[in-house]
């Protein structure tokens, strides 16, 4: 795949990720946010969270199953578009919801520990943030990947905030937590190996 070809998709996974995020603020400005227009931006940006962490995390098993190293040059964008997604659901939480009330915001944290675990998630994914420009690759060196490998627990405490938060039909939140233990298992080493072994056999067929 040529230079232009790899710059035209990532104009266009770029612009597809920020399609949640404009349909949203087109549903603002047309005042279709629902009766609770604070708790309709949470959802959003919340569940958009977890989408793309989703869509970053099946970035390198589709890579094995298909063979094509040219996924991995948009998993950075991706995982960024992770923590864009994440920083909308936290600034909605901190300014929308709670309009910087620090001591009410203190006393909710200890009244709701899935708060907690949300934010726990949050800072984990500001520091892959921190850490995904080039410089910073080169700067850590063989820690980079280990700093990096943080994006699980930050899935599963995404996941978990979000099964904690919901209080009757949690079948929604259990669906994501399901597909992050898929897209772990896909990573243990025996699964790799058969991955491989399958996707050489279609490949030669």
């Amino acid at each position: 795949m040529s230079g232009r070809h790899i710059i035209a998709l990532k104009i266009a996974v770029f612009l597809l990720a920020l399609l949640p995020i404009s349909l949203l603020l087109l549903r603002a400005y047309n005042n279709q946010l629902g009766a609770n227009p604070i708790e309709t931006i949470t959802d959003s940006t919340g569940i958009w969270t977890l989408r793309m962490l989703a869509i970053t995390l099946a970035i390198s098993p589709l890579r094995m199953l298909t063979g094509a190293t040219v996924l991995l040059r948009f998993r950075r964008m991706l995982g960024l578009f992770s923590f864009f997604y994440a920083s909308l659901h936290f600034l909605t939480y901190i300014w929308l919801d709670q309009y910087f009330d620090w001591p009410f915001i203190v006393e909710d944290i200890i009244e709701h520990p899935y708060v907690i675990v949300g934010f726990c998630a949050f800072l984990i994914l500001l520091s892959l943030a921190i850490t995904s420009p080039k410089q910073m690759v080169r700067k850590l060196g063989k820690n980079w990947k280990k700093l990096h490998r943080l994006v699980y627990p930050a899935a599963f405490l995404a996941c978990l905030h979000f099964i904690w938060l919901v209080k009757s039909d949690i079948r929604e939140p259990l669906l994501y937590f399901g597909i992050f233990i898929l897209l772990m298992l896909l990573r243990l080493p025996v699964v790799q190996k058969k991955i491989l072994l399958l996707s050489s056999k279609a490949r030669s067929a």
